[in-house]
Formats: structure tokens, C-alpha cells, sequence
């Protein structure tokens, strides 16, 4: 029997998965890390704390599952999107990584936007400039650290650290390389033009792969701390979305994936490249040859909720602690004893700013309705409709755009929670399904390992031969006509606020 190894470097840690040909989990391991956020807005993380977590949880796998690391055939990796690695000639970091949610750099988004113009932009790049994205951490550290952009050799996203680790090679991919905002989207290639005309050297940027192409090799330092075979293929791999729709089976038109996890994302497969003008939505390379998607993104879902856990729900943890359980399902529980629609309360998710539908790193969360009727769960359950009417602002773009949606599977915490599964089924009025793997993005990253390798033929043979239904989550069509109100005051509040959110972020 020979094995997959798929390693998704996500933003609260690393998680590492071993399966088999038929996709069955055979062990797996997490390792957390910190996230530092020395001022609002602003979002930072050690890279060698990831090389830390992709080691033990290596190591972890290998000893839990008993094989032979020669059984491993293929390596696939995964990660945060976005993220600005920036390394010396010697190959080392040169500071803390800037990572997706870090929201400092609209000043350099205006930058960006002048030097190449609005419309060229989105042509070559096929979305606007946006803090999110990497070119414009970049241009953040060439004009207030000068001195540390001088000595930038290599400029890398956060699972091709990993791959240097592993392998001494500098590359990427596609489908992670599209949120640089360095790339010809429709050529699936570096784009000359934006690089060049931003002051940089397309030497700065690794190797540009397909997601399922072998990238490099375990070499003998990497095999010595992970326990890996010196030797063993590392494949592209793709970026946390892209892995988790190949592992969704979001590999053909009709079937989208909405994830919650400390992001949320609607994600959606074309054939072909489809960009809203508006710039509401991103459109990138999919890790399927040829193809690309469409991506609606809310900054704050599953942080949304992992943000009231910490700072409210300390009886719960608790308690959660002596039942040995995850708190998530007290609080579902809890949750549940409300009726929908919260008595009237809405939350607007936007702790870090917001990408779809508004470009606006100056939003914030905002709790409106709030009566002296409301008690703790009505505002928790209030958490968890609000990031789902986030989503919905994402599925509404992307059917405006014409992509056929027959099918929405639901993954990451949002997957994980019958309660948050019921409520997109209500808020969306479309079937939400799940798959019985839950780690999409380690999953799709060892199977694009198992092309890689030869284990299947292609990406889709491998949907085919692993992914199955598990649930499926049939709307309530009176709950989902309450929810349409209630969502028409929801998509109205953010106008109502903005300038607000303006005035307010330039206080502080």
C-alpha cells in the first residue's frame, strides 16, 4: 500500500495528515502557533514556528501510523494564502511574515492602483488591488523599511517556505501564487509588467508550477527533522482554498464550497476566466490544469466566533475542559435554544475590515438591534448568522456573474457544526451537503501528490475515486424567506456605516 502525505499550514497552526490510496485518514496531527498583532489592523507570524509545527507534526504522523516513511510516495502542501515571506541570500527571514489578514497596507493598494492603473490591473491580475494580497505587503515594507527591503533575495508564500525547508527549492504554484497579485491570471504565469513597473525583479519570486507538477525533493536536512525519506516527490500543492475545493470535489462546474474557517469563503469552479468588473470578488488559477475560480472571502468568520469563545464563553471552556470536549458544540448547543433571526439582532463580522463585498480595511464589528430583551446566546447565535449572511454577500456576487450553483458543500467549522450547516442551508435556500473527510485542504493537497506521483491519472479520477457525500441539509423555505428580510437590513448597514468606519479608523 503506498501513502499521501498532505500538510496544510493554516493560520492558527499546522496540520499534517497521512492517507491512504482511497483517500482514508491513517493518522494526522496539529500543531498551534502564535498569531502577534503588535497594532490594530496589522497581522504577524514567525515562519520558523511553522517549520516548527511541520516537523513535530511530521514526526507525530509517522510514529502514530507505524508505517515505513518509504511508503510515502508524494508530499502535497497547503497554506494560508497572501502571507509575505521575505528572505535574505542566505536564505534566511528577514522579519515576521505579514499574513493575509494583516490590513496596514491600503496607502500601498492607492500605490499600486496609480502605477499600473485600475483597469490594466484587473485585466493582467483579474482583481483590484487589495491589502490582502501580497503585492502590497511588499510595497508596504519597500517604503517604510528600506533597509530590510534592500535585502530581499526571495519573496515567498507561507506553504513555499515550507517547501524550501523541505526540499532547498525556491517555487510555487498557481493557484497560491494568483493572491501575489504578481501574475497573469488568464496566461497562468508572472506577469513582467506589474513586476517590473513595482519596482521589483522577477528574480525576487520562486519557480512557476502547476499545482499537481513535482517541485522538488526531500532533501537529506529536511528527511533528518522530519523523519521523511530523503528523496520523496513534493508536489506544487495549492493554496488553502484551492486544496480545499480539490478536496470538496469542487472540480467541475456547479458545485461550490463555503468554508468557515478563520476566514470564510464561497468558492466556485469555471472553465474559463470569468472577473467581475466590480472587483467584489477575486478570480484565481484553480489547481486543476487549465481552469480557474471565483472566491468570495469575509475577513472575520470563523475568527468571529473563535473571538466571542475567548472572550465570553469562559463557563464554557471550562466545562468543555472537564468533558473533554471542543466548546464549539456547547456553544452550538446553546445556541440552538434560539430562534432564528435572534429576536431582531444583527452582527456585521468585520473585525479585521472585509474583502467581499467591500474593499474597506476600515470596517468593523458592529451588534445592531442590540435590546435589554437579549441575553449572551441570542448574541452568540447572533455570531453565527451574521458570518452566514457574509457568505451569502459572496454567493449573491457569484450567481450575478452567471456561475451555474446546483450543489454548496460546506466545510471547515462550518462543516463541522450541524447548527451552522442548518443555517446556511436557511440563509442560502440551497442544499448544503459535506463530504466524510473534513480536512479538505490536507486532502486535496495529498491527492494532487497522488497525480503527482502517478497514483491517479488526473485531478478529477482522484475526486471521483475518494470523495463521497456524507450529509446533506435540505432548506426551510419560511425560515429562508425570514432570513431574506433580515439579510436586506444586513446588506444595508454597511452603507449606512461607512463613513463612520472611516471616521472612527482615523481617530485611531
Amino acid at each position: 500500500m503506498s501513502y499521501l502525505l498532505g500538510v496544510d499550514i493554516g493560520t492558527s497552526g499546522t496540520k499534517t495528515v497521512l492517507y491512504d490510496e482511497l483517500g482514508n485518514t491513517i493518522a494526522s496531527s496539529l500543531e498551534e502557533y502564535p498569531l502577534y498583532q503588535p497594532y490594530i489592523g496589522w497581522a504577524e507570524q514567525e515562519p520558523e514556528d511553522w517549520w516548527r509545527a511541520t516537523c513535530l507534526s511530521i514526526k507525530h504522523v509517522i510514529s502514530k501510523s507505524g508505517i515505513d516513511a518509504s511508503s510515502i510516495k508524494g508530499i502535497g502542501l497547503s497554506g494560508q494564502m497572501h502571507g509575505a515571506v521575505l528572505l535574505d541570500k542566505d536564505g534566511k527571514v528577514l522579519r515576521k511574515a505579514i499574513i493575509w489578514c494583516d490590513q496596514r497596507s491600503f496607502a500601498e493598494c492607492d500605490q499600486i492602483t496609480s502605477i499600473i492603473g485600475k483597469e490594466r490591473l484587473i485585466e493582467i491580475t483579474a482583481n483590484p488591488a487589495l491589502t490582502g494580497f501580497t503585492a502590497s505587503k511588499v510595497m508596504w515594507v519597500k517604503n517604510n523599511e528600506p533597509d530590510i527591503f534592500e535585502k530581499i533575495y526571495k519573496i515567498l508564500l507561507p506553504k513555499d517556505y515550507i517547501r524550501y525547508k523541505l526540499t532547498g527549492e525556491f517555487a510555487t504554484e498557481v493557484s497560491d501564487a494568483s493572491g501575489m497579485q504578481f501574475m497573469d491570471i488568464p496566461g497562468r504565469k508572472w506577469s513582467d509588467e506589474v513586476i517590473s513597473k513595482l519596482g521589483l525583479n522577477k528574480s525576487m519570486l520562486g519557480e512557476l508550477y502547476e499545482s499537481q507538477e513535482v517541485s522538488g525533493k526531500v532533501d537529506k536536512h529536511a528527511a533528518s527533522s522530519t523523519g521523511l525519506k530523503e528523496g520523496t516527490p513534493v508536489v506544487g500543492g495549492a493554496g488553502d482554498q484551492a486544496a480545499g475545493a480539490v478536496g470538496n470535489g469542487i472540480v467541475r462546474p456547479g458545485v461550490v464550497s463555503s468554508t468557515i474557517g478563520t476566514s470564510g469563503v464561497v468558492f466556485a469552479f469555471s472553465e474559463k476566466v470569468i472577473i467581475d468588473p466590480k472587483g467584489r470578488v477575486h478570480t484565481f488559477c484553480h489547481a486543476v490544469p487549465n481552469t480557474w475560480h471565483i472566491m468570495g472571502v469575509t475577513q472575520g468568520a470563523g475568527l468571529s466566533l473563535k473571538w466571542f469563545r475567548d472572550n465570553f464563553c469562559i463557563e464554557e471552556k471550562r466545562t468543555a475542559e472537564l468533558l473533554k470536549i471542543d466548546p464549539y458544540i456547547i456553544m452550538d448547543k446553546e445556541a440552538e435554544k434560539v430562534a432564528p433571526g435572534c429576536n431582531g439582532l444583527i452582527y456585521l463580522p468585520y473585525l479585521m475590515g472585509e474583502r467581499t463585498p467591500h474593499l474597506d480595511p476600515n470596517a468593523k464589528g458592529v451588534f445592531f438591534g442590540l435590546t435589554a430583551k437579549h441575553e449572551k446566546q441570542d448574541i452568540l447565535r447572533s455570531v453565527m448568522e451574521g458570518v452566514v449572511y457574509s457568505l451569502r454577500d459572496c454567493l449573491e456576487i457569484i450567481n450575478e456573474m452567471g456561475v451555474n450553483v446546483s450543489e454548496v458543500r460546506a466545510s471547515g467549522g462550518g462543516g463541522k457544526s450541524e447548527l451552522w450547516r442548518k443555517m446556511q442551508a436557511d440563509i442560502f435556500g440551497t442544499d448544503i451537503t459535506t463530504v466524510k473527510s473534513s480536512e479538505g485542504p490536507a486532502l486535496g493537497a495529498a491527492l494532487l501528490a497522488g497525480v503527482g506521483t502517478g497514483i491517479y491519472s488526473n485531478i478529477n479520477e482522484a475526486c471521483e475515486a475518494v470523495i463521497k457525500e456524507n450529509t446533506r441539509q435540505v432548506p426551510d423555505h419560511e425560515l429562508y424567506a425570514k432570513y431574506t428580510k433580515l439579510y436586506d437590513i444586513y446588506i444595508r448597514l454597511y452603507n449606512s456605516l461607512k463613513k463612520e468606519f472611516a471616521d472612527l479608523s482615523a481617530i485611531l
